[in-house]
Order: C-alpha cells, then sequence, then structure tokens
C-alpha cells in the first residue's frame, strides 16, 4: 500500500541525518586517524612502555619518581603554570576587548601580536636569549637608560623562570587573542547598545554582557593554554638546561634529560605518564570552574 506523501517526506527528513553523518565521518576520518596515530597511540605506547623494567611488567620505574629532581621539577612546573596561563588568558582578552574595536590600522597591529605564531619557537627563543643577555642585552641596555642596574636575567635562580614565561607569553598570546576576537565578534551588538542606552558604561557591558558570552572562548584557551604551557620544552632546551640550579627544570626537560641524556627511558616514560595524567586532573578541574551559562541572565517578561 503507497504511503501518503506526508508520511514519505517525513521518512526522506528522516534518511537525511543519516547520510549526512556518512559524509561528516568520511571528512572527519583523515583528522580522526591523525589523531589515533600521532596522539593516542604514542600516549598508550608510553604508558605501557612505563610498566615494563628489565622485560618484565614492574613498577619500578614509578618507584623512582620519588627522586628529588623530579619531586623539584613538578613543583616549578606547576608553579610555573599557576603565573603564566592566568596571565597568558588576561593578557590575551585584553588585547581581544582593544583590537576588535573601530581603530586605526587595527588589522595590522592584529597581524603584528599574531606574527610570532609564525616564527620557529626555536628562533623565537634564540632571539629573547640574545635580548636577555646580561651585560650587553638589548633588556639590559633599556633597563640602564632608566637608572635600572644590570639583571643577570637568565643567569639567575630567580629571574630565569620569569624570562621563561615572558618568551612563552610573547609566542602564545596574540595566538590565543585571535580565539578570543573571534568570540567578541560573536557578542549581539544589540545587547551592547541595549546596555548603553540604558545607561551602562562601557566597563560594565565589558564585565556583565561581552565576558559571559566568551565564557566559551575563555574556557578554551585557558584549557589550551595550560596544555600547552605543561609540555613547554624549547624556550628550556635552547636557553637554560634546566638551569640555573634547577630553577627552569620543568617536567617536560626532565624526561628529556632522564631518557637523551642519562639513556634512561623507562623512568623517563614514568613521568610523561604522570604528567599527562596531571594535566588531565587540572583541565577536568578548570571545566567544572568554568562551566556556566554562556549569555547573561535575561529577566522574564
Amino acid at each position: 500500500m503507497a504511503q501518503p506523501p506526508s508520511q514519505a517526506a517525513s521518512l526522506g527528513r528522516r534518511r537525511r541525518p543519516r547520510s549526512g553523518g556518512v559524509v561528516a565521518t568520511v571528512f572527519l576520518a583523515p583528522a580522526l586517524l591523525t589523531l589515533v596515530l600521532t596522539r593516542l597511540a604514542p600516549a598508550v605506547d608510553t604508558f605501557i612502555a612505563s610498566l615494563r623494567a628489565g622485560g618484565t611488567w614492574s613498577l619500578a620505574n614509578y618507584a623512582e619518581l620519588g627522586a628529588d629532581t623530579f619531586r623539584e621539577a613538578v613543583v616549578t612546573t606547576v608553579v610555573f603554570n599557576a603565573i603564566i596561563n592566568p596571565a597568558q588568558v588576561l593578557v590575551s582578552y585584553a588585547l581581544a576587548v582593544v583590537l576588535s574595536q573601530r581603530l586605526p590600522a587595527v588589522g595590522l597591529w592584529r597581524t603584528l601580536i599574531f606574527l610570532p605564531m609564525a616564527v620557529p619557537p626555536a628562533v623565537s627563543t634564540v632571539v629573547w636569549g640574545i635580548w636577555f643577555r646580561p651585560g650587553d642585552g638589548i633588556v639590559n641596555s633599556l633597563l640602564a637608560v632608566v637608572g635600572v642596574p644590570d639583571q643577570p636575567f637568565l643567569t639567575s635562580p630567580t629571574q630565569a623562570l620569569y624570562v621563561i614565561m615572558v618568551i612563552a607569553s610573547w609566542i602564545g598570546v596574540g595566538y590565543w587573542m585571535m580565539f578570543l576576537i573571534a568570540g567578541i565578534k560573536n557578542v549581539p551588538i544589540e545587547m551592547v547598545e541595549a546596555a548603553a542606552i540604558d545607561g551602562a558604561g562601557w566597563w560594565r557591558r565589558l564585565i556583565t554582557i561581552v565576558t559571559p558570552m566568551v565564557r566559551r572562548q575563555l574556557s578554551f584557551v585557558l584549557v589550551a593554554a595550560t596544555v600547552a604551557n605543561f609540555l613547554l620544552f624549547v624556550p628550556v632546551q635552547v636557553l637554560t638546561r634546566g638551569g640555573p640550579a634547577g630553577s627552569t627544570n620543568l617536567v617536560m626537560y626532565e624526561a628529556y634529560t632522564q631518557a637523551f641524556v642519562f639513556n634512561d627511558p623507562g623512568p623517563a616514560f614514568a613521568q610523561i605518564t604522570v604528567l599527562v595524567a596531571l594535566v588531565a586532573v587540572i583541565v577536568a578541574v578548570q571545566f567544572r570552574l568554568m562551566r556556566g551559562p554562556t549569555e547573561p541572565l535575561r529577566h522574564a517578561s
């Protein structure tokens, strides 16, 4: 018995999502395959390797994590991220707010701030190392103009970690800024204009309307910056090699030293496994804390 036209149309509508899902899967397959081969498979292989020592299954690699150098590296990494992640988000958001306005040559300013992301990190790090060089570095020369004495920077146990933060932020801030500009541009202009008509000043509009509307973008930037900074390696390897006095010895560099300097990859596998677990926990906590409405509350009419 033939189906009525309305039922046939309904069935046709039901079949479309299934075909659309197949098309989406086909297009996503290369990205998913790349993710599995370059991220998931190495992570699983590292975890399995961390459980083997001397050709047998063992927790001996994890027993070595009690060494002072690893514990100090964990503390240094946590302190490093506790400072740099909020700082990068705040600076990125401030730049995004300013450069989302109608300003002269705003496109040029966005490009200049984003440009460090296009430079290889090793090249950027070498240039910054020259700038922060004691004695004849550009930064010390500028400080001398205002009467500040010569600073050791990368050779100081109390200053080196902050120099690494500056270098990492210079590379990453412009990248995060672009995500936040996109979020700000998606805020309905009608809501902002209505608040202005009601007498809300620029600062109040930013805090009560714009910021809640870009919560998801802020959450993404915070999480992505956290992952990137926990895995930071190049500036430390190029400039300080974990020194001076272990002040910049982050977990990634500690694992590299264990595997390639001491030629003992077993503990390095365990260190990386612990680092990934630590990052996963912190990211989960961040998602929990940042969870909330993406729009300001509206009064019922």
